[in-house]
């Protein structure tokens, strides 16, 4: 019967080819501007880390002066070297991680392979376990290389493919402000977006191709880039990453086993902060905040505030394009009553009609649905050409194209479903007379 119901609907829509079309670009032009900012959306609200986000929570205090203070404000950005390093020393989570970003040139000791220039990353031991860092050759260092400053260094596969084609370079020099590291890993490919353990060099930024142990860059004097937050005398003559230096420049990450263990460390930062304030550090009332990644996200605002508005936006276009295709669908059946009529005359049921125009419905819906995905490719082509740092991201993929499917559906049924039941109320008897 189904078939049957097919064969009605597309006849019906060949004996109304104007119509029919007005119908699938009304739907097409709402999935596809519904479907483009949803995709935006989608790929800047999504967890960079899902199967452990909830474990995973970034750490500031206000060691500032009172200078610009107010009740409520937000701690400094970062941690100082100091208190980076302090907490670090306690280990009072299961993991813990401190790093600041910089881009230095990497190159070969035998000066025929030009210096790449590469994104870096210096921090600790634990970094590669909490955001699960996946190991092409070799592995991460160990807490004693962070004491020793071990001359040591992990690079990405892309790194590696442009210094070594690619092969297993693990035990290999490389130079770096003129001073050899020895090669002990290689990552796998590793996107994470967004770059949510730094935000301060951008949000959608690539992952670093070049990491190495913090106590290591501190020890050639390497720079930093990013946010630098610095109160009272600042660096008091000297540089502003020296260890006493009142800066903020550096994030802190720790990891728990369970998300409920965040309480205890919470009070531990809480007793930290006072005994600062006690030493003389701290001037600021105790201000310490623990949040875990999608918190971390939402509090820095990494999804635009007109995004959001974008795809409210989209939605009410969609609205209306439903609407406009419940109209254009009344009509239509409205000028078939008489058609109707005779097959009600004929035998056919209230619920045969009822399914018949659902069915139809659906056909327009699924043309609709493939019109509108062209459009939404289209529209996220346009995306991509914008300045925006998340541009590039703006990619459909397999769930979104599923979800473009069925909206399209849904949107179809739903605008189906009026007319159809405006169908089936129709009068056999009273058609027959009119004819």
């Amino acid at each position: 019967m189904f078939l049957h119901y097919l064969e009605l609907a597309w006849r019906n829509i060949l004996a109304a080819k104007g119509l029919s079309a007005l119908m699938v670009l009304a739907l097409a032009l709402g999935i596809g501007a519904c479907m483009t900012t949803l995709t935006v959306y989608h790929v800047l609200s999504g967890d960079p880390i899902p199967h452990k986000s909830t474990r995973l929570f970034n750490v500031q205090l206000d060691a500032s002066d009172m200078v610009g203070w107010r009740a409520g404000d937000e701690p400094t950005f970062d941690l100082t070297r100091f208190d980076a390093t302090a907490l670090l020393r306690d280990r009072k989570a299961l993991r813990q991680a401190m790093s600041s970003g910089f881009n230095t040139a990497v190159s070969l000791p035998d000066a025929q392979t030009k210096p790449v220039f590469s994104s870096t990353r210096y921090t600790t031991a634990d970094f590669f376990a909490m955001f699960d860092a996946p190991w092409q050759h070799g592995g991460g260092w160990s807490a004693a290389d962070d004491e020793a400053e071990a001359r040591v260094a992990v690079i990405s596969a892309a790194l590696n493919e442009k210094l070594f084609g690619g092969a297993n370079s693990v035990g290999k020099e490389i130079i770096v402000r003129g001073q050899p590291l020895r090669v002990i890993g290689v990552l796998k490919p590793w996107h994470v977006k967004p770059h949510f353990w730094d935000l301060t060099l951008g949000s959608y930024i690539e992952t670093e191709d070049f990491f190495l142990p913090f106590s290591t860059a501190m020890a050639m004097k390497m720079g930093h880039w990013g946010n630098t937050d610095c109160w009272a005398r600042g660096a008091a003559g000297g540089s502003s990453y020296d260890l006493n230096a009142a800066c903020a420049w550096v994030q802190y990450w720790v990891e728990f086993a369970r998300p409920e263990d965040a309480a205890a460390y919470r009070d531990y930062l809480v007793a930290y902060s006072e005994a600062q304030r006690k030493a003389g550090r701290f001037e600021r009332p105790t201000n310490v905040r623990l949040r875990n990644v999608m918190q971390w996200l939402d509090a820095q605002k990494v999804l635009p505030a007109d995004v959001r508005l974008q795809t409210w936006l989209a939605f009410g276009f969609l609205a209306v394009c439903i609407v406009n295709m419940v109209g254009l669908l009344l009509a239509k059946t409205l000028r078939r009553s008489g058609e109707i009529g005779v097959r009600r005359a004929l035998g056919a049921t209230r619920g045969d009609i009822f399914r018949q125009f659902v069915v139809e419905a659906g056909v327009l819906g699924l043309a609709g649905a493939l019109l509108g995905l062209l459009f939404a490719q289209g529209g996220l082509w346009l995306v991509r050409q914008s300045p925006n740092d998340y541009a590039r991201l703006a990619e459909l993929d397999a769930p979104m194209l599923a979800l473009t499917l069925g909206l399209a559906l849904l949107a179809s049924l739903i605008a189906g479903l009026l007319p159809a039941w405006r169908a089936a109320l129709v009068t056999p008897a009273v058609q027959l007379k009119v004819q």
